[in-house]
């Protein structure tokens, strides 16, 4: 593990072992030095090389722009279609590459895809699980208070962060409560490659590949019979929703794969990115004495704090996710056609010459949601409402029950590896109210 946060240029390395404990003194060496960093040889194809970003003009950029900068993802599509028969060595994302190829291969249907089958439960049409998120945050807000009333400490992680957002995905999908330790396998098999993955590939073992492609199979058998039984027998969530959707863009209704790999695409985004948010929001009050207390004095500041700390600590911190389709240029930097960038979106997210003051909390910020916690552009998170109203409700009803927070004796504040700002555990001493 890096012992220590790197002090010149030549020591940050983003992707090593124990580099998620030093990411951010790295941005600031990045920022002044490298703001394009060239990863040599490790581009998408053999010879060519990979830039990482850390600009906020270079992110929104490459985020905003499809044709120029499209998505990694597409040119495995694309190979899909010319071909005309689903690759096999990839059951992982069968489902979902499936039903992207089907159903949003291009930005047109990508946009259509959102607004017709995701936006009405997880986009804009989120608010109706509001009274479903209050249900879910006021029973965990009890079991951290009994610990509360009798002097122990909580594991905001364990305790709350975690499950939040696990009961609510479980419940929009139409998913039994009891299933959840079955989605939480599942969901971390998704992400396994971010969290264990090397380089800024993501690269895993054979042998973490083999069980990652194990668990996933559990996963697509599981939400195969979900769907069947929905279909037979309709409900209200958003699974039953698809099976009975006419999806307008293609005049037809979906097929069960098709709703596998939906779902797939809902909890990969679903879980871990909210967990981490909430978590590192603990930790932000944690470190700014009275600023609990003025959130639960005015409620309407809750939203700024909210995007200001998905900003700060954001939850996925970067992602290899597109392709230069020509040659570039960032920050003087030529960037040749096909090389494969880095988008470093929380580096992006404090750069000084977007953010005044960048590094500082402000509940004042003018144009607080502009950061790049959830993308921008038309591949921009399609359940960041979602995510946002479970953050909302958490901290309204969390400044409901305690009158401040503290860190407890213990906290190592280790974080996973990977990609994403993860931290295991958060013990925090609750004031109840």
């Amino acid at each position: 593990m890096q012992a220590e946060h790197p002090r010149t240029l030549d020591e940050v390395d983003l992707f090593a072992p124990g580099a998620q404990e030093h990411w951010y003194p790295a941005y600031a060496i990045l920022h002044e030095q490298a703001p394009v960093q060239r990863l040599a040889g490790e581009g998408l194809t053999p010879g060519s090389d990979a830039f990482v970003l850390t600009k906020y003009e270079d992110v929104r950029r490459v985020v905003m722009d499809w044709d120029r900068f499209p998505p990694t993802l597409s040119l495995l599509v694309a190979q899909i279609i010319q071909s005309g028969e689903m690759p096999t060595h990839i059951p992982d994302i069968d489902a979902m590459v499936a039903s992207i190829v089907s159903l949003r291969p291009d930005p047109e249907l990508w946009r259509a895809h959102r607004r017709e089958l995701t936006d009405p439960w997880v986009g804009p049409g989120c608010t109706r699980h509001a009274a479903m998120i209050t249900g879910h945050v006021e029973n965990l807000i009890a079991g951290m208070l009994e610990k509360a009333r009798a002097g122990e400490p909580v594991d905001f992680v364990a305790d709350f962060a975690r499950p939040l957002p696990q009961r609510t995905m479980a419940d929009v999908l139409g998913f039994p409560q009891e299933d959840i330790p079955r989605l939480e396998q599942w969901g971390n098999a998704q992400v396994m490659s971010y969290v264990h993955g090397r380089t800024h590939k993501n690269i895993l073992t054979p042998e973490q590949t083999q069980e990652k492609f194990r668990l996933l199979a559990g996963m697509k058998e599981y939400v195969a019979q979900q769907t069947r039984e929905k279909r037979a027998r309709p409900q209200d969530d958003m699974v039953s929703f698809l099976t009975q959707v006419e999806y307008q863009a293609l005049g037809r209704k979906l097929t069960d794969d098709e709703i596998n790999g939906v779902v797939y695409a809902m909890v990969i985004g679903g879980l871990e990115t909210t967990q981490y948010a909430i978590a590192e929001q603990a930790q932000l009050l944690c470190e700014r004495p009275g600023m609990f207390g003025r959130l639960r004095e005015d409620r309407s500041l809750i939203r700024t704090f909210i995007e200001e700390g998905m900003r700060l600590r954001s939850p996925t911190q970067g992602l290899s996710t597109r392709i230069c389709s020509r040659d570039e240029v960032f920050q003087g930097v030529e960037v040749p056609a096909g090389s494969m960038l880095h988008l470093r979106w929380a580096a992006a997210n404090i750069d000084a010459d977007e953010f005044e003051d960048p590094l500082e909390l402000k509940l004042d910020r003018k144009a607080a949601t502009r950061h790049l916690a959830f993308s921008q552009g038309p591949r921009s998170c399609p359940g960041s409402n979602l995510s946002r109203l479970e953050q909302m409700i958490a901290w309204d009803r969390l400044a409901d029950a305690f009158a401040d927070m503290e860190y407890a004796p213990g906290n190592d504040f280790r974080h996973q590896g990977g990609i994403m700002l993860g931290i295991y555990r958060l013990l925090l001493n609750l004031t109840p109210a």
